[in-house]
């Protein structure tokens, strides 16, 4: 299959090439486009209690959100003064009606006069309007938000401040926008240079560059035309640009450096070269592309639209990646032939490019330094695996101490603007900053089951009160029950585990005589219910993702043993990357060097994006590594050659990818969101772990410890394999290896054997 691709691809290398500058043309007209139709927010599960409360309170009482809160000073008018009430009056009047669904002032008539009095700061010079946005969803909110943002700002003397959750999610994602672009101007040049001594000329570097810019179009025209049939989240382009880009690499990277070898064997016949690296490197990348690919499907099973949308975009760019890495890339190519090597370095700054016509088995004094650190990790199998697990648990232990907490305005840097609006609300209004909990109760009650189900409330452990917001009667003409609105107080943080509990144990009260049911709403049960989604959905999508996962290496490397020990090695080296997290984020350990603002929690979704997005990056590596390993295999090497073999001619390729992936990802530690850094350090981290100590030291120690055993495949799998298994298409990767005799040499195949 392979290698008829290959075939076709050298025959009409000049129809792919247009055919690929035709696609790019139209998604380099059609996809940034895909910037005006995102939607922001979608951080909740859409049907959790939660979710359900605030509905029903939006139809019982009408949208009454916060969604911008408005802080208006002026140093020389006091608040209760007629001129105060009246220019904060002229102000609210001009704001467009189509914009604002409700506005609630410090003179509002409809609001008691406690509520009214909780409005004026507690300076005295300071008033608070609450203003709640029209729109269906969070997005026409805040288009809604960014039609009034301007006039919302006094005049001097007047001071302004703009807080709430609108103001805050869009300075979130604007600033997002703006420090992915930062950190990819930033990692370019570095990226430039060291693709130009990685690949050794100048025309190779840019090949990965082609191949990523073309994906990453392709993958925003494709989440263009997803933004027709369902919500995609502002995030997804972040995964798209900084994926594609990385992902493009680790494919040309590893099809480049076969394509020279190729070359090399078959004396410089591009089409020859071609057919066998498309044969060999393409379907290592076919199945690799898949497995990330599968990673990302893995996040579609969460309902919150943020990772569906995530699990989007990278599917989108990652097949994007894959089929231009096995088709625009090998027309490349096949156009280029040895002029692939145009513009090498000089032999003294990078050493030397592959020679024509060199021993097809060079001496094992010419084995490189892959190879002898191959053979120095063969020779203590067992400690190095020992050691190597035992550092990845370690690492791994302050996971223990995860705090869950969900993505708001702490994120920002204490130098933004909706950060210091929230910072003067806590100032000067503390009750409106304190954590409380929406109790809908639906159904026909009366007044003393509502006074008894309050006191039941305020007596719960953590409350510190609750009572009756308001109430509406039954509607006989639509069957709308009655709704009543009573609201809990507590002392404790929106994402502690004191405010949790409270959650739980006010959804536990039973239900007061008369009432139907009752929901929980508020931003501490948000984040409780978001948590608890994640909690929910991620054994099930575990299991999809490590299962398909399996099946895949089974269908690539024809073993069942080594699918298994794939996906293990990986649940250690994630376990490390979420220790890492924790230990830097979560206990604030990395605050001061990174610049955040330690909240002593992590968003769990952040945790589900690096941990399935390092899940596939890692089956990258791997299968680049057992690829060649089982090329080796397949000539009959024995474990030992088969493995030295495979990490010589795969260990550079692995390392220099990897080392390119840190450079992009590490770039978005400069972001001034912690989320940002969390994200992009996080799967920094794991990228190099993966590299290290689990692909050059863990995975080859445990397979020599394993022998022959690490490809035991029993005979009814082996039948089912031969059929529907995919393998190199030449005669020595077909052939079956022939099993081990007493006699059988430590190398019967060379490490430094060309495969």
């Amino acid at each position: 299959m392979f290698s008829r691709l290959g075939r076709f691809l050298h025959l009409r290398r000049r129809w792919v090439l247009a055919a690929a500058v035709l696609l790019t043309a139209v998604a380099g007209a059609f996809g940034p486009a895909v910037a005006d139709a995102v939607k922001g927010g979608g951080f909740e599960d859409p049907s959790s209690e939660s979710a359900r409360a605030a509905q029903a309170l939006e139809d019982g009482f009408g949208r009454g959100d916060a969604d911008v809160v408005v802080l208006w000073r002026n140093a020389d008018l006091e608040a209760t003064e007629p001129a105060f009430a009246a220019q904060v009056g002229e102000l609210v009047d001009g704001l467009p009606a189509e914009a604002v669904a409700q506005v609630l002032t410090p003179w509002s008539p409809e609001l008691p006069e406690p509520a009214r009095a909780g409005l004026v700061g507690s300076d005295g010079r300071t008033a608070m309007v609450v203003i709640s946005l029209a729109g269906a969803d969070e997005s026409a909110r805040a288009a809604a938000y960014d039609a009034i943002a301007a006039d919302l700002v006094a005049p001097d003397p007047w001071e302004t401040d703009l807080a709430g959750p609108i103001p805050a999610m869009t300075e979130m994602e604007r600033t997002s926008e703006r420090d992915i672009v930062r950190a990819e101007l930033l990692a370019m040049p570095v990226l430039l240079v060291l693709l130009v001594l990685i690949f050794r000329s100048l025309t190779a570097a840019l090949l990965p560059v082609t191949i990523g810019l073309v994906a990453i179009l392709g993958a925003m025209g494709l989440l263009r035309l997803l933004t027709l049939v369902t919500d995609v989240s502002t995030f997804a382009l972040n995964v798209t640009t900084i994926l594609g880009l990385g992902l493009a690499i680790d494919y040309a990277l590893f099809m480049v450096s076969r394509f020279r070898e190729e070359l090399d064997r078959h004396d410089g016949d591009v089409g020859a070269a071609v057919e066998r690296t498309v044969s060999t490197a393409g379907r290592t990348i076919a199945y690799s592309g898949l497995t990330v690919l599968i990673a990302f499907a893995g996040m579609l099973f969460f309902p919150q639209m943020f990772l569906r949308s995530m699990g989007l975009g990278g599917m989108a760019v990652v097949l994007l990646d894959m089929v231009l890495a096995l088709t625009l890339l090998p027309a490349i190519l096949a156009s280029l032939g040895t002029r692939v090597d145009a513009g090498r370095l000089p032999r003294g700054v990078a050493g030397r490019l592959p020679r024509r016509h060199r021993a097809p088995n060079p001496p094992a004094s010419a084995a490189g330094g892959w190879a002898r650190w191959a053979h120095a990790v063969l020779r203590r199998p067992g400690t190095v695996a020992v050691a190597a697990t035992a550092l990845l648990v370690v690492v791994a232990l302050p996971a223990l101490d995860l705090r869950a907490g969900v993505t708001d305005v702490r994120d920002l840097p204490a130098s933004s603007v909706s950060r210091q609006a929230a910072d003067r609300v806590s100032d000067q209004f503390p009750a409106s900053a304190q954590v409380s909990l929406d109790v809908v109760v639906q159904g026909a009650t009366d007044d003393d089951a509502l006074a008894a189900f309050a006191d039941a409330l305020a007596a719960l452990p953590g409350a510190t009160g609750a009572g009756l917001v308001g109430a509406v009667p039954a509607d006989g003409t639509d069957g709308r029950p009655a709704t009543a609105h009573l609201r809990v107080t507590t002392d404790g943080v929106v994402d502690s585990a004191a405010t949790g509990d409270l959650v739980r144990a006010v959804r536990a009260v039973d239900v007061p005589a008369g009432a139907e049911q009752v929901l929980v709403g508020g931003d501490a049960a948000v984040n409780l219910d978001s948590t608890d989604a994640i909690t929910r959905t991620l054994p099930g999508t575990l299991g999809f993702v490590a299962g398909m996962t399996m099946l895949l290496l089974f269908l690539a490397l024809g073993s069942v043993v080594l699918p298994v020990k794939a996906v293990l090695a990986n649940v250690l080296s994630l376990g490390a990357t979420m220790g890492m997290i924790v230990w830097g984020f979560g206990q604030g350990n990395l605050a001061d060097l990174l610049g955040f603002s330690e909240t002593g929690r992590v968003d769990p979704s952040n945790l589900v994006l690096i941990g399935l997005i390092a899940f596939g990056l890692a089956m990258d590596y791997e299968l680049f590594l057992l690829s060649r390993v089982r090329e080796a295999h397949l000539r009959g090497a024995t474990p030992g050659a088969a493995i030295a073999t495979g990490l010589e001619r795969s260990g550079r390729t692995i390392t220099s990818a990897a080392l390119l992936l840190v450079v992009v990802l590490a770039a978005m530690t400069t972001s001034s969101l912690g989320f940002l850094q969390l994200i992009g350090l996080g799967l920094a981290f794991a990228v190099v772990v993966d590299a290290t100590i689990v692909r050059a030291l863990l995975v080859p120690a445990v397979m020599v410890l394993l022998g022959r055993a690490s490809w035991w495949l029993p005979a009814p799998l082996a039948r089912l394999h031969a059929r529907i298994g995919m393998s190199e298409d030449d005669d020595a990767s077909a052939a079956a290896p022939s099993a081990p005799g007493p006699s059988e040499p430590a190398h019967r195949v060379p490490a430094g054997t060309p495969s």
